[in-house]
């Protein structure tokens, strides 16, 4: 396909040539139309490259976790989870609330959700790391301005052909009442699930399914999407290593700051794509920024497997 467009391209450019010759408005316009088609092909065949790696075209799991600063950074962790909540949205992926966490003013501590269809983890891995929000404090007295950070987390979510093995006796299993606002919707019975990796220490809690066995179906689908990308992030630090790259701590990995006073300003310090409607992004309206960042790292990824 490479080569096709190769030869379209070196087709075209003798075309030009000629036609440059002749001095042509009509013929110019011709191959104006068609060097406009030849790269809209290798733009989507361009972009093809970014789903290459062993869990892009899989399902997604993502996690919102808010940082110090109480409401603030609370508020603001809501605030990102109804953005990628649009967009999943707009995009047609299917989304369920698996967890969360409310915070005691507004907001929430942390929320994880699962984006289910092809491609899913492709398009939002590149969102993890550590989101910043800089904007006039709508819970200070004096309207002061405010800087709130919120940590994005994401899992691909592993088919049935992924051979995760977790054992029973590498598992503790606790079951408690799930939280709720009071009167009715209080549990009676101790439906929520809360299950620790003992290997690894990793702790998954889930309480928004009706049922105790529910709880622990979610619960185990989203600890075994953690253990995948903790092999993934061992296989991409031994790639840095090797390569001799600095690889950064997730709290100290700014990706995005999202400024709405002094000025408005959404941008992506990676990819360096910058948008002056913060509104529309966190309306939903992602695709230009993950677009970005993805076509970016095209040829980074070595450590990646197909």
């Amino acid at each position: 396909m490479w080569r096709g467009l190769h030869r379209e391209a070196a087709s075209l450019t003798e075309l030009s040539e000629l036609v440059a010759a002749e001095n042509d408005p009509a013929l110019e316009g011709d191959v104006e139309r068609e060097a406009a088609t030849l790269e809209k092909k290798l733009d989507a065949l361009e972009f093809q490259l970014v789903f290459s790696g062993r869990y892009d075209r899989a399902s997604a799991i993502f996690a919102i976790h808010a940082g110090a600063g109480g409401t603030e950074s609370q508020d603001w962790a809501e605030m990102l989870l109804r953005m990628y909540l649009r967009w999943a949205e707009q995009s047609g992926y299917r989304t369920s609330l698996l967890d969360s966490s409310r915070g005691e003013e507004a907001g929430i501590k942390s929320a994880t959700v699962e984006v289910a269809g092809a491609n899913a983890y492709g398009w939002l891995k590149g969102e993890k790391g550590v989101h910043r929000l800089v904007r006039l404090s709508p819970y200070d007295a004096a309207h002061a301005r405010h800087t709130s950070f919120a940590l994005m987390e994401v899992l691909p979510e592993a088919g049935d052909d992924v051979d995760v093995v977790i054992r029973d006796d590498d598992l503790r299993v606790d079951f408690f009442r799930s939280s709720g606002a009071g009167g009715q919707n209080v549990q009676k019975t101790s439906t929520a699930v809360r299950i620790v990796h003992l290997p690894t220490g990793i702790t998954i809690t889930c309480q928004n399914e009706r049922s105790q066995n529910q709880n622990r179906e979610t619960a185990m689908k989203v600890l075994k999407a953690r253990l995948i990308a903790r092999e993934e992030e061992k296989r991409a630090e031994e790639m840095a290593r090797v390569r001799g790259a600095h690889v950064s701590a997730e709290w100290g990995n700014q990706i995005r700051s999202y400024v709405l006073h002094p000025y408005k300003l959404v941008k992506d310090h990676r990819s360096g794509y910058e948008s002056h409607s913060p509104q529309d992004v966190l309306d939903g309206e992602l695709e230009p920024l993950l677009k970005a960042y993805l076509l970016s790292q095209v040829g980074k990824e070595e450590g990646q497997t197909r």
